[in-house]
């Protein structure tokens, strides 16, 4: 049976890895470390509050049992951060030393949601794009057994809309196909931000 470790548990994609684990039967523990704690309750389910995100890193190897799987769902917005050099000491910088903490904790895979488009020429210049990149291949490079490194389009259905125009504009691309609508592989924050910020 696996332990699995989940950062970002409290968020719209976290929360959903979250759900997934705790329902399936291949894993019999699962850990989270988090600033709030998650609304899930089950048995297997250990949640462990930290306000200072510094010291995530650092649980990790004080876990028991020790995770085999790391799934990293942290991320923020530029609003929510209040500045691009903000966020990028969240969805960067945290998630490069989470990563590296895993690693060095013996965990075997780790699980990166990053996001889509964030390769493309459209969208590869923008400060967001750069931080997903950055963890990216920061994540490549420390050799895990196996990492794998997902690329969500834009989230769409939230209880409170982000950029409920654009969100609808997408939304609607599925009348031309999944494929369509999956190929912009853009989040809100990219598209609303983009115009504010120099490259960083």
């Amino acid at each position: 049976m696996t332990t699995a470790a989940v950062f970002g548990c409290t968020g719209a994609v976290g929360s959903q890895i979250l759900a997934t684990l705790l329902a399936s039967d291949a894993f019999s523990s699962v850990k989270t470390i988090s600033r709030k704690l998650p609304n899930a309750k089950a048995a297997k389910l250990e949640e462990l509050e930290e306000s200072d995100t510094t010291k995530w890193g650092g649980i990790i190897s004080s876990l028991s049992p020790k995770p085999s799987m790391v799934f990293n769902a942290v991320g923020t917005t530029t609003a929510a951060a209040g500045s691009i050099k903000n966020q990028w000491k969240i969805d960067h910088d945290l998630c490069v030393e989470n990563a590296r903490a895993a690693k060095e904790a013996g965990v075997k895979t780790y699980i990166y949601i990053s996001s889509g488009g964030t390769r493309s020429f459209l969208w590869g210049w923008v400060p967001y794009s750069k931080m997903k990149v950055g963890v990216e291949d920061a994540i490549k490079e420390l050799g895990f057994d196996h990492a794998i490194i997902l690329r969500p389009g834009m989230i769409i259905g939230r209880e409170e809309s982000k950029s409920f125009l654009l969100e609808k504009f997408v939304e609607g691309l599925q009348r031309l196909g999944q494929g369509v609508q999956d190929k912009i592989g853009m989040t809100a924050d990219q598209c609303t931000n983009a115009p504010k910020y120099p490259e960083a």
